[in-house]
C-alpha cells in the first residue's frame, strides 16, 4: 500500500485518500482490501494461486466471501460436466453469512490446498 491513508472512525477501515474508494479492513493482524470491482477480487485470487504454486501447493477449492457473489458470479464457469461453479478451473463456494462467521465481513476468500503441482488449472503458467 502506497500513499496517504486515513482511518474511518465509523467503520475502522483504512481509506486511501488519493482514491477514496480503496479501503482495507483488519482481521487478526492482517489487512484485507475491500473490493468494489470484479477485476480486483479476481486478480487477488489469481495472485494467491500463483503464490501457492511457488510454495509447492495446488489449490483444490476457493471459498469467496458472500458479499462478492454479485461481483464474481458472472465470471464463474458453469460449463463443466461435474456441475457447480468454477473459477480458474477450481470449484467455488460462497462463505456463510457474516452473521454466522464475522471474519467473512473482512476476509475476501480462502483457498483449500494440498501439496503438489497444479493439474491443468487454467491459472497455471509455465515460464
Amino acid at each position: 500500500m502506497h500513499g496517504a491513508f486515513e482511518v474511518d472512525n465509523a467503520t475502522g477501515e483504512l481509506v486511501h485518500l488519493n482514491s477514496d474508494h480503496r479501503r482495507w479492513r483488519l482481521w487478526e493482524g492482517e489487512w484485507y482490501r475491500q473490493h468494489t470491482h470484479p477485476d480486483g477480487i479476481r486478480f487477488e485470487i489469481h495472485e494467491s494461486l500463483d503464490r501457492l504454486y511457488t510454495k509447492g501447493f495446488r489449490a483444490t477449492k476457493i471459498t469467496i466471501a458472500r458479499r462478492y457473489a454479485s461481483l464474481i458470479t458472472p465470471y464463474l464457469d458453469r460449463s463443466n460436466h461435474e456441475g457447480g461453479q468454477r473459477l480458474y478451473g477450481l470449484p467455488v463456494a460462497f462463505s456463510p453469512p457474516e452473521t454466522v462467521d464475522p471474519k467473512w465481513a473482512v476476509v475476501n476468500f480462502e483457498l483449500e490446498k494440498e501439496w503438489g503441482v497444479p493439474k491443468g488449472y487454467p491459472y497455471f503458467r509455465s515460464f
